[in-house]
């Protein structure tokens, strides 16, 4: 019996409405038909407004908010992030109540910081049928490994969150939105300067994206600012040296340099007590600055740091995303970039090196 073009399409819309986002040429193997016949019957579906066509798929029209922006009604979004807890909490949230504001769904993935993680994590997500994700891959510092070639391969739109690929990478045409870094450690140092510091310390790990990047950007403020460059102290691992990291960095105070900047919060509050085992007092001796502000403000004394703004994160990269489903390869490539603050507390009071107050 031949099937009328009515009937295609009721089976097209049938199929979309229970499987959400699909690509073509599933919905023709599915439907036992030619991919060129089905394109047709969407192409007609899509421009009398019963389907929505982005990037060789298919899923139903979004409903438009009371302000005649389209919103994300209806669709599922995948988050794949490298671990839940602390930092990626907050950026997780932003995400979460961006999308259900939107009235879009999130549905979450986790890769353990192994690299060979990544890919089977976001399979599952893709899998489960979202229509986009979001994606923290597990990049060592400094640049990305070889075996993310997959990412040029995704079939729905992705954006990159706290994560930007070099401009040489194949990956570079992706949608990112992540913190700058360099700029949250200027602001640090510049504080620190302006209460009349010349020199400041600078401990941090090597391992993470965020750390190579709080060193990096270490270096341009140092710089920039005209201050006296220190060797960076190396935490090696969380928690685990901070004893030959007190030992370092009060040596640097004793050379002159009476500030310090730590990444992270949860090094930065194990790193007082033991200064204070040493004589040294946070602030009267020496001024501490923490990067991620995730438990600065929990410490006793209260930690001065820099908060990168991680919910801010989650709900620009969320938005962009529907944004992106929305406009397909229309929508010109984003690369956002959200300043960190300083959220000044008590670990820099007291009186600094040039007799300024701090």
């Amino acid at each position: 019996m031949t099937i009328t073009a009515e009937q295609r399409r009721a089976r097209i819309l049938y199929l979309v409405r229970e499987l959400g986002t699909v690509r073509v040429v599933d919905l023709a193997e599915r439907i036992g038909l030619a991919a060129v016949t089905v394109r047709r019957d969407v192409a007609a579906l899509a421009d009398a407004g019963l389907l929505h066509r982005s990037h060789g798929a298919v899923s139903l029209p979004r409903r438009e908010s009371v302000a005649g922006r389209v919103t994300g009604q209806d669709r599922v979004v995948g988050m794949l992030v490298p671990t839940v807890g602390s930092y990626f909490d907050e950026i997780i949230e932003g995400a979460r109540s961006a999308a259900a504001a939107a009235g879009a769904r999130l549905v979450l993935g986790i890769s353990a910081y192994e690299s060979s993680d990544d890919r089977a994590q976001a399979e599952q997500l893709l899998d489960a049928g979202v229509d986009g994700l979001l994606l923290t891959p597990n990049w060592k510092p400094g640049g990305q490994p070889e075996n993310s070639a997959w990412l040029a391969g995704l079939r729905v739109p992705a954006v990159l969150v706290e994560r930007r690929a070099a401009p040489e990478s194949p990956f570079a045409e992706l949608d990112s939105v992540g913190s700058d870094h360099h700029h949250g450690v200027l602001v640090a140092l510049q504080h620190l300067s302006s209460l009349g510091h010349r020199a400041v310390q600078l401990a941090a790990r090597d391992d993470t994206w965020t750390a190579y990047h709080v060193r990096t950007g270490y270096q341009e403020a140092v710089g920039l600012l005209g201050l006296e460059p220190r060797p960076v102290v190396g935490i090696h691992q969380p928690g685990g040296d901070m004893e030959e990291v007190a030992v370092r960095i009060a040596a640097g105070v004793a050379d002159g340099a009476r500030a310090v900047l730590v990444h992270n919060d949860q090094d930065a509050i194990h790193l007082v007590p033991l200064l204070r085992g040493r004589g040294l007092r946070v602030p009267d001796d020496v001024a501490l600055i923490s990067y991620d502000d995730v438990f600065a403000a929990l410490a006793a004394p209260p930690l001065t740091a820099v908060a990168p703004p991680k919910r801010a994160v989650g709900s620009a990269a969320l938005e962009l995303l529907l944004r992106r489903l929305e406009s397909g390869p229309e929508l010109p490539v984003h690369h956002v970039e959200l300043l960190p603050e300083l959220k000044v507390r008590t670990s820099c009071g007291g009186v600094g090196p040039s007799g300024a107050a701090r």
